[in-house]
């Protein structure tokens, strides 16, 4: 290997880049509703960061962070489904495609994409909030 970074994990895909920061903002925040502005910027700013100047493996660290968000998510009734099944779909394509990639990328996030595929599976099973039913039918008279 020569002394230059590999740039190679930076050709998968640029879903990650554009669809985690206002998902795992979202995870983050743990409020209802869209995550505050600043919080959504902070994140866009880290993932820059990391794709611009950073490593595969800090790349890796990150998307562990946002695996652990989706499976706490997978088990809270309060978190957002919508976002951690969102940033759970993205991380586990990404983590899939490192398969075509040298290096052991692949076999180092093995476990990441067993957690994301249980986690995924819970969050889909989760019911949707019940529409408020009227107790008797609307009246035409």
């Amino acid at each position: 290997m020569s002394a230059r970074r590999s740039l190679v994990w930076l050709g998968l895909t640029p879903e990650p880049e554009q669809e985690l920061p206002a998902a795992v903002a979202a995870l983050r925040s743990q409020a209802a509703g869209r995550p505050p502005s600043a919080l959504v910027a902070a994140e866009r700013r880290r993932v820059e960061r990391l794709v611009l100047r950073g490593t595969q493996r800090g790349w890796l660290r990150y998307l562990r962070e946002v695996t652990d968000l989706v499976v706490r998510a997978a088990g809270s009734r309060t978190t957002d489904p919508k976002a951690a099944q969102l940033a759970g779909e993205v991380v586990l394509d990404h983590h899939r495609m490192l398969i075509g990639l040298p290096g052991s990328g692949y076999d180092r996030t093995a476990l990441q994409r067993h957690e994301l595929e249980r986690a995924l599976t819970r969050l889909r099973e989760r019911p949707e909030p019940a529409l408020v039913a009227l107790s008797e039918p609307w009246s035409t008279v």
